[in-house]
C-alpha cells in the first residue's frame, strides 16, 4: 500500500490525457490555478453525498444531465440558463412520479475533456492528433489547433467560475420558482402530440393549487422558491484536477475542488490506474461508468479502492450498456455489489452505448433506444429487487437536432438543421421533457407495484 497524495496519480498508467510539448508552460499553468479559489465547497460535496445516500436507498433520486462536452465558443449566459430551466422541469416531473426528492446534478462547470476511441483522426488523408475537448486543444482540423495547449486551462477554469456564479444566481434569486418551471411544462403539453402527457401535468397543477390554497406557496415557504444545484464532470485532465485539489478546512480531508461530484469514464477506469488513483483520495462523490466490459472481478477492485468504508452516497455506478444488453450485464453487476454487500447508487446513461451513424452521415442517437435502455434498466432492478437510483442524460435546453424521435418527431433529414455539438449527440429540450414524463411513468409504476406487495 502506498499513501494517497494529489499528485501521487502521476505514478501510474495514464490514458486518454495528452502529452504537452512545453512542460515549462505546463508547470506555470498549474502553479497559476493551485493558486486560484476554489470552485465548490467541502460541506456542498458533503450534502450531496448525503442526498445520493438517500437515492441509494430509493429516498431520492437522481437528475444528471448536462452537456456533452462545453464549448468555449457557445459559452453564454442564455445556453446556461436554457439547461438549467429544462433541468427544473425534468425534476418537477420526476418528483411528481416519484413522490421522492429529485438530486439536480448538472453536467456543468467542468465537462471540458472528452476521451476518444482514437489518437489520431485522418481527413482528406490527412491524419491529426484528435480533438480532446476545449480544455486540451481545439476542434478546427489543423496542425496548429491540435497541438495540447495548457493555457485553455485557465479559460476553462474562468468560464466553470462563470458558469457557477450564474447557476447560484437562478437556483436562490426566484427564476427557480415551482410555479414558474411549472407553467413552463405546461407550454410543452399544447401541441396535440404530446396531449398524453397533459394528464400528468394537470395533476401536478392540482397539486400546486391545493398546496397554495393551504397557505403552502412561494411567499411562505422559500423551499418552492429556490433549488439545490450540483455539477459534476469527467474527471479526465489530472493536471487540472490536481492543482485544484485542496485540503478542506473543515474536515481535513481533501476536496476535488473543480466540481461537487467527479466521475471516472468507462476508458479509464483501470483498478492500477491514474484517474483511479486520484478519485480514490479526494471527499467528493464519485461517479463510475461501468460499460459491457466491466468484469465482476474489476468491480470488486474498483469498489474497494474508491470506496473502502463502505459510505452511502460516495459511489455512483452509472450503467452504460445500449439498449438490447442491459439485461444480459446488469443483473451480473448488481450480483456482485450484493455479494460485496457494498452501498452504491444506481443509475443508467442511456447515451453512450446507443450511439449510431445515421443514413445522413451524422452521429446521432435515436430517442426510441435512449427510452428502451431505460425501461430495461427499470426492468432488472424490478425483477432484483433493488433501487434504480437516477438517470444519466447528455442534454441540452437549446433547439439543436442532434437525436432522431420524440414528439417533434426529429428526422434524419432534419439531423444537419442544428447540429451544434463539438462531440457527441445531446437530446434537446422537447425530447429531454419528454423523456422526464416517461421516466416518470416508471417511477410511479414502480411506486405502485411495492404498495401492491407491501399491502399483499
Amino acid at each position: 500500500m502506498t499513501t494517497w497524495s494529489k499528485s501521487s496519480w502521476r505514478t501510474k498508467p495514464r490514458i486518454q490525457m495528452p502529452d504537452y510539448p512545453d512542460q515549462a508552460a505546463l508547470k506555470a499553468v498549474e502553479a497559476q490555478l493551485a493558486r486560484y479559489p476554489l470552485l465548490v465547497f467541502g460541506g456542498e460535496a458533503n450534502r450531496l453525498k448525503r442526498h445520493l445516500g438517500a437515492a441509494g436507498r430509493g429516498e431520492a433520486f437522481l437528475l444528471q444531465g448536462g452537456d456533452c462536452a462545453e464549448s468555449f465558443e457557445q459559452f453564454s449566459s442564455d445556453a446556461i440558463r436554457d439547461t438549467f430551466k429544462v433541468m427544473l422541469q425534468m425534476a418537477i416531473v420526476l418528483t411528481h412520479g416519484a413522490k421522492v426528492p429529485v438530486i439536480k446534478l448538472g453536467r456543468m462547470a467542468g465537462q471540458f475533456a472528452k476521451p476518444r476511441s482514437a489518437n489520431t483522426e485522418t481527413v482528406d488523408g490527412v491524419e491529426l492528433p484528435s480533438y480532446r475537448g476545449d480544455i486540451i486543444n481545439d476542434l478546427d482540423f489543423t496542425a496548429d489547433a491540435r497541438i495540447p495547449n495548457p493555457d485553455k486551462m485557465l479559460r476553462a477554469y474562468t468560464q466553470a467560475a462563470a458558469t457557477l456564479n450564474l447557476l447560484r444566481a437562478f437556483s436562490t434569486g426566484g427564476y427557480a420558482d415551482v410555479h414558474q418551471v411549472h407553467g413552463w411544462t405546461l407550454g410543452f403539453t399544447d401541441g396535440e402530440k404530446a396531449a398524453k402527457y397533459r394528464e400528468i401535468a394537470n395533476r401536478i397543477s392540482d397539486t400546486l393549487d391545493f398546496m397554495s390554497a393551504a397557505g403552502v406557496n412561494s411567499d411562505t415557504a422559500h423551499t418552492l422558491q429556490s433549488v439545490e444545484f450540483y455539477t459534476s464532470h469527467e474527471s479526465l485532465l489530472l493536471e487540472y484536477e490536481e492543482a485544484l485539489c485542496r485540503q478542506d478546512s473543515m474536515t481535513g480531508k481533501w476536496l476535488a475542488g473543480s466540481g461537487h461530484m467527479i466521475w471516472i469514464g468507462d476508458r479509464t477506469r483501470q483498478p492500477d490506474g491514474a484517474h483511479v488513483e486520484f478519485a480514490s483520495g479526494v471527499m467528493n462523490p464519485i461517479g463510475l461508468k461501468c460499460g459491457p466490459t466491466m468484469t465482476a472481478e474489476d468491480l470488486k477492485l474498483l469498489m474497494a479502492k474508491l470506496n473502502p468504508q463502505n459510505e452511502e452516497g460516495r459511489l455512483t455506478l452509472i450503467a452504460r450498456f445500449g439498449a438490447g444488453s442491459v439485461g444480459e450485464h446488469l443483473p451480473r453487476l448488481i450480483k456482485t455489489v450484493q455479494e460485496e454487500g457494498a452501498n452504491v447508487v444506481w443509475t443508467c446513461d442511456a447515451m453512450h452505448g446507443n450511439t449510431i451513424k445515421s443514413s445522413s452521415g451524422y452521429k446521432t442517437r435515436p430517442f426510441e433506444s435512449v427510452l428502451r435502455e431505460v425501461r430495461e434498466f427499470f426492468g432488472v432492478h424490478a425483477a432484483e429487487g433493488t433501487v434504480p437510483g437516477g438517470v444519466h442524460f447528455e442534454m441540452t435546453g437549446q433547439d439543436v437536432t442532434e437525436c432522431t424521435g420524440g414528439v417533434r418527431a426529429v428526422s434524419d433529414e432534419d439531423l444537419s438543421d442544428r447540429y451544434h455539438t463539438a462531440c457527441d449527440p445531446r437530446l434537446n429540450a422537447s425530447q429531454s421533457l419528454e423523456l422526464a414524463f416517461l421516466v416518470a411513468e416508471e417511477l410511479s409504476a414502480r411506486r405502485d407495484q411495492q404498495r401492491t406487495q407491501a399491502a399483499g
